[in-house]
């Protein structure tokens, strides 16, 4: 038992092995404040773990092997083994062995999510070809979390402070996605970043922008009718939904002028529309959040980066990032479940506004 127990439990999978979250993970939690706000709980590895500490210029820092979840202890970061073996670290590599230990570290984390022995999920940076197999044929995370949570509705959502951007499609050739967008599609995905920007990041009337399709948002239907024909409609369908949805905007001017700020949120049509302005002005401190799910999940906005494995270089931010946004998301759903429970009182809140 925890002597605080407002402590949040936060699952953390060690992602690939070869890359740095290792070393994102040990210097995120190297200073205490972190440690004073959750208790941390990585799958993981004890061996590879002290291999990286080894290699991270970080006094003082210990694992606390745990049997499992239940066991975590507050200001220690807790390791649950997900694997005992001997294993051949190749830094900066792509591997079989690195593939598997990433899988098998989601997977405990997804059902300790599920029965509730962590409270959320941080997820470190997987390789997505080598951790494809009959087990895990997903095209990264995001599905793979949406499926286990038997959850056709979800968005992901890139995160830094007042900046946040959802795709309506994902990881799919740009070739397809024209193809791929509807009325409907479009309507979803504005409905759940509604949603999320209501009870995760308590924003009581948010303003959402839609962007275009093609250049200029169509030019009026001189460069494409995709704004004309489905974009518009799914937003007017929105805001007849008392949703605040507006747009169609063309992408390259909503950026560059500054337009994205007068917004909470942002639909993106397609996964590089919306993260190439993303991680121009949020590389070091962006947070991938996935949107619609009934838990809590969210990651760096970067890779394994491979590159620079070993070398103690790596920035932490994004990662220290992806936890508060974690345990924040948390806190804003139990008040918002504390208002709902108490219509009452929220009525009051809106008068007094």
């Amino acid at each position: 038992m925890n002597a605080n127990e407002n402590l949040i439990k936060v699952g953390i999978t060690h992602g690939d092995i070869n890359g740095i979250g290792y070393e994102i993970i040990i210097k995120s939690f190297a200073t205490s404040y972190l440690q004073e706000l959750c208790i941390p709980v990585v799958y993981g590895a004890s061996k590879v773990a002290s291999y990286h500490k080894k290699a991270v210029d970080v006094k003082d820092f210990t694992f606390n092997l745990v049997k499992n979840a239940e066991q975590a202890k507050e200001k220690r970061v807790n390791i649950v083994n997900i694997y005992d073996d001997e294993v051949k670290i190749e830094l900066g590599t792509s591997t079989e062995i690195a593939g598997k230990l990433a899988f098998l570290s989601l997977e405990q984390a997804v059902e300790d999510l599920k029965k509730h022995y962590i409270d959320v999920l941080v997820t470190a940076p997987i390789n997505k070809n080598n951790i494809q197999s009959p087990q895990f044929t997903f095209p990264g995370h995001t599905e793979y979390l949406a499926q286990k949570f038997d959850k056709k509705d979800y968005l992901m959502l890139m995160v830094a402070d007042d900046l946040r951007i959802g795709t309506v499609t994902g990881h799919i050739p740009l070739k397809d996605v024209a193809a791929s967008l509807d009325k409907d599609l479009i309507l979803n995905k504005i409905q759940i970043l509604n949603r999320s920007l209501i009870e995760d990041f308590g924003i009581r009337k948010p303003k959402i922008a839609v962007l275009g399709l093609n250049p200029h948002a169509g030019d009026c239907g001189l460069i494409g009718k995709e704004e004309q024909d489905i974009i518009l409609p799914a937003i007017n369908s929105a805001f007849d939904n008392n949703i605040l949805a507006f747009g169609p905007f063309a992408a390259d001017g909503f950026f560059s002028f500054s337009e994205f700020k007068k917004y909470d949120g942002i639909i993106a049509m397609y996964h590089d529309q919306g993260l190439i302005p993303f991680k121009t002005l949020a590389f070091e401190s962006g947070v991938n959040f996935t949107a619609g799910l009934p838990v809590i999940r969210t990651s760096p906005a970067h890779g394994t980066a491979y590159d620079i494995a070993g070398k103690d270089i790596a920035s932490s931010d994004s990662f220290k990032e992806a936890v508060l946004l974690a345990l924040e998301i948390y806190k804003n759903r139990k008040e918002y479940k504390k208002i709902n429970a108490n219509p009452l009182k929220f009525s009051n809140l809106e008068d007094e506004s």
